[in-house]
């Protein structure tokens, strides 16, 4: 490790193994319980997910033990590591958070723990502006303060065929419920405090994504921005909205297409799209 700080995160951030290994962040998996079977989300393949969604097997998301941060801290310390920046999903989506803490107050060094408010690629660029702070020779309260602030700035566009798996995982707000279930009405949601909640419909998929579109390309207008495309078992879809936001939005600096874990996904559905606006 060429850095006294070292960067954790979790899963959820869904970032590409590409990313996480040119910035040496550490990736601790989320679980997921399918039937009676506890597994690390890294070790279930989409199709296996997929498989269990349709056959309707009951599946649900659990934090990593609080062993699993430990040895990631661990490993930072072995490592070199004089202190931990550790980045999360939102208290208010999973636990996670409180498994870090217990995690850290057993650390070797010390571990400054952040919300990110959310999850997805919102987590994923806090961790990587408070890697990239690292890399280019900055202390953990610069890491620390930059990952926050992404946090909290950042804003996620999500698109889903179906409401079914976010309301089965309690994830939808009071507020989201009232959509109904006429196939033909597309809810649009985004996270507000930790609480997913709508900010619009539309007939029909296509108008859908065409008001996402309109939304993100608002958010980012006038502002120097990461941009990300998220999706579960949508790859082509996903690789599509990207093409249409690159073409209104083409002062975007870092422009990712990535899967979301299989811990997002399982909440979300196949078929989901999301688009995070990280400004800088």
């Amino acid at each position: 490790m060429s850095s006294r700080v070292a960067v954790v995160t979790d899963s959820t951030a869904s970032l590409p193994a590409r990313l996480a290994d040119r910035f040496n962040i550490i990736t601790v998996p989320m679980q997921l319980k399918i039937g009676s079977e506890l597994i690390d989300e890294a070790y279930v393949p989409t199709e296996r997910l997929l498989q269990a969604m349709e056959a309707q097997i009951p599946i649900s998301t659990q934090p990593p033990a609080p062993d699993a941060f430990f040895w990631a801290y661990q490993d930072a310390w072995a490592k070199g590591a004089e202190t931990i920046v550790s980045v999360h999903v939102t208290p208010k989506l999973s636990p996670a958070t409180d498994a870090a803490k217990v995690a850290a107050a057993k650390s070797r060094v010390p571990v400054f723990i952040v919300d990110s408010h959310s999850s997805g690629m919102t987590l994923g660029f806090a961790a990587l502006a408070a890697a990239r702070i690292v890399q280019s020779g900055g202390n953990v309260q610069n890491a620390r303060s930059v990952a926050e602030q992404r946090g909290r700035d950042a804003s996620v566009l999500i698109y889903v065929d179906t409401l079914q798996y976010l309301r089965q995982a309690g994830r939808v707000s009071a507020a989201a419920k009232v959509f109904g279930d006429a196939l033909s009405v597309k809810p649009l949601l985004t996270v507000v405090n930790g609480e997913v909640e709508p900010f619009g419909k539309a007939v029909g998929r296509d108008r859908a994504l065409g008001k996402l579109v309109d939304k993100a390309v608002a958010q980012a207008y006038g502002r120097n921005v990461d941009l990300a495309v998220e999706h579960f078992a949508a790859e082509k879809d996903g690789h599509e909205l990207l093409q249409m936001l690159r073409k209104r939005i083409p002062h975007a600096r870092d422009i990712v297409l990535t899967q979301v874990s299989a811990a997002i996904g399982a909440n979300v559905g196949p078929g989901a799209l999301a688009v995070t606006i990280s400004p800088f």
